[in-house]
């Protein structure tokens, strides 16, 4: 037997052999030679091959595979499509391409959806997408969603909530469906200046066509936020409407504004709180985190701003000077920091930053330096409590009056407290915690500038300082600190009308130096040490949910930074860029 031969093998590919057999294909589609079936839409009369359609479309495969009735018919007549939009789907079978027209793209798009060609469904929505205007976003939208392109509603209605002043603006607007209009006035993400221009746009909405919209009155107007409308306009323009004064449900509303005013401008408690009564992101504020220092041990004199609806932080003009364990607070829409201390000295300076003109401005001094201290704004005037230097924890408390540009003592707490949490509620300051030069503390205390006195008031459940509080929902929230030189995560909170304190759902991580503030309904735990290191991470607590979740996290780790919220909008802040990542370690 003759001995075999080992057999050799070769794989041959011919790569153009697909791109020749396609344009052989397409040459024979052109000259409508060897074709097998006729598309028969309307008048129109179009030759192909079932092979390739097939292969480009679910939807003939089906018919010509699984033995259907045009399985066995030269002519299949298509119903419910444009005649030119199948003529481009065919033409793309062959060609893998397709001239898309602010024109045609909404036919091609229910042409491809139809014949199940998803590819260029796809590719149609994404040409949508680009082409997104405030004059057609409501009609795209409407669009996508009878034809279940989710990915392409949501587009449109981030549009229209992002342009809601433009979109408001077009023929579009006065065209929606009572359903889609209260979808979009309900988003808390609607970008807007004041709430009356939400109260404006509905009410142009109901007024185009009253005789059939006034059935949707009630339904709408609920989501439009009457309590967040300005106390003048609610008078003269709201319950002047008469439309609104015939609806029983739009009196409880306006009700419910005017209760929410005379409640918050009498101080008492009993305020009661819904999603009406918070502010849409665009309206809420923004958030500061100013000053601190990380690893290095130099204080910043940095700023970084937070721009809720978008989630994203950056930078603003610097401030004068270093600072560290600085005090930080807002009133009528300007930033106040004052003391600290700048890596050399304890200071007593002052500066304001007017978000109107995007500039820092020196103010008088007070009379005391100190670093660890805490401000905020009581009934216009601004209080520095507390506080320490390397020889001494303060009781002192200092007045500035805006206004005169000037400041005096007042009367002291009854405690020493370096690093102390303080905040407004309902007409008094409340001091938290700190350090006497001893120990962390527990004890609280609160301030009656009718009075000119402090009254010790429970204390907390942990020793805190350098904690962050802050005010929300009429209740005081303690955040993190330090126990001694322990760091915490817990969180507690002080209900003024028992006089008493709950622990509440803890933050991820321990957070001492923390800087702390409510934005949006949500309070805010900015940056901190956590024993180890200096952060940069930033969680945000819902008391509803009793939980915190992270947002996006601030260029730099700081820990003694002072945060606070402003009354003022993103759009008029001077953005200078994202700040160079500083190491946390």
């Amino acid at each position: 037997m003759s001995k075999m031969v080992e057999v050799e093998t070769s794989t041959f590919e011919a790569r153009s052999l697909f791109k020749d057999s396609f344009k052989i294909l397409r040459q024979l589609y052109e000259d409508e030679e060897l074709c097998d079936t006729m598309l028969k839409v309307g008048e129109k009369a179009i030759h192909c091959h079932r092979v390739v359609l097939a292969a480009c479309s679910p939807y003939f495969f089906s018919m010509f595979t699984s033995g259907m009735g045009e399985c066995y018919q030269d002519t299949v007549t298509i119903k419910d499509i444009d005649s030119y939009a199948l003529e481009q789907i065919v033409r793309f079978a062959y060609t893998s391409k397709v001239v898309m027209t602010t024109e045609n793209v909404q036919s091609l798009l229910y042409a491809a959806c139809l014949l199940q060609v998803e590819v260029l469904a796809k590719a149609c929505c994404d040409f949508m997408k680009a082409h997104l205007h405030p004059a057609n976003c409501l009609g795209i939208r409407m669009f996508a969603e009878q034809h279940n392109r989710m990915e392409l509603m949501k587009c449109a209605d981030k549009h229209s909530c992002d342009n809601f002043l433009d979109v408001i603006q077009h023929d579009e607007f006065l065209q929606v469906s009572a359903g889609h209009l209260t979808a979009m006035i309900s988003s808390s993400d609607l970008n807007i200046d004041a709430e009356e221009q939400v109260y404006e746009a509905v009410m142009k909405w109901v007024k185009h066509d009253i005789t059939e919209r006034k059935q949707h009155v009630s339904d709408i107007f609920r989501h439009v936020r009457f309590p967040m409308l300005q106390p003048s306009f609610l008078m003269s323009a709201v319950e002047q409407e008469e439309m609104l004064r015939k609806d029983h449900s739009c009196r409880d509303l306006i009700d419910e504004a005017k209760n929410y005013h005379l409640s918050k401008a009498s101080k008492v408690p009993g305020l009661k709180y819904s999603i009406r009564t918070q502010p849409r992101k665009s309206c809420a504020g923004v958030l500061f985190s100013v000053g601190g220092r990380g690893a290095s041990g130099d204080p910043f004199k940095s700023i970084e701003a937070y721009d809720l609806r978008n989630d994203r932080w950056f930078q603003i003009p610097e401030m004068s000077t270093r600072r560290r364990h600085v005090g930080v607070t807002s009133t009528l829409g300007k930033l106040y920091a004052m003391g600290g201390h700048d890596g050399s000295d304890h200071l007593n300076t002052v500066e304001m930053y007017d978000p109107h003109i995007n500039k820092w401005t020196i103010l008088s001094p007070m009379a005391t330096k100190r670093r660890g201290i805490a401000v905020a704004s009581l009934g216009g005037p601004i209080y520095a409590v507390g506080g320490l230097d390397d020889s001494a924890c303060f009781h002192t408390v200092e007045r500035y009056d805006i206004e005169s540009d000037t400041w005096n003592f007042v009367a002291p707490m009854n405690t020493p407290r370096g690093g102390v949490g303080v905040a407004p509620l309902q007409g008094y300051l409340y001091a938290i915690g700190g350090n006497d030069g001893v120990a962390s503390l527990n004890s609280c205390e609160r301030y009656d500038p009718h009075l000119n006195k402090w009254v010790e008031i429970s204390p907390m459940i942990k020793r805190r300082a350098g904690a962050g509080l802050a005010v929300l929902n009429g209740f005081l929230y303690a955040v993190g600190g330090f126990d001694d030189n322990a760091p915490l995560d817990s969180v507690e909170r002080f209900d003024p009308t028992k006089n008493e304190w709950e622990m509440v759902g803890g933050m991820s991580c321990c957070r001492g130096g923390v800087g702390v503030a409510a934005l949006g309904g949500k309070v805010y735990a900015v940056g901190g040490h956590d024993g180890g290191s200096y952060l940069n991470s930033v969680e945000a607590y819902d008391p509803i949910l009793d939980k915190w979740a992270e947002v996006n996290s601030i260029g730099i780790c700081r820990a003694g930074a002072g945060v606070a919220t402003c009354d003022c909008t993103v759009t008029r802040l001077k953005d200078i860029g994202q700040i160079s990542v500083v190491s946390c370690v």
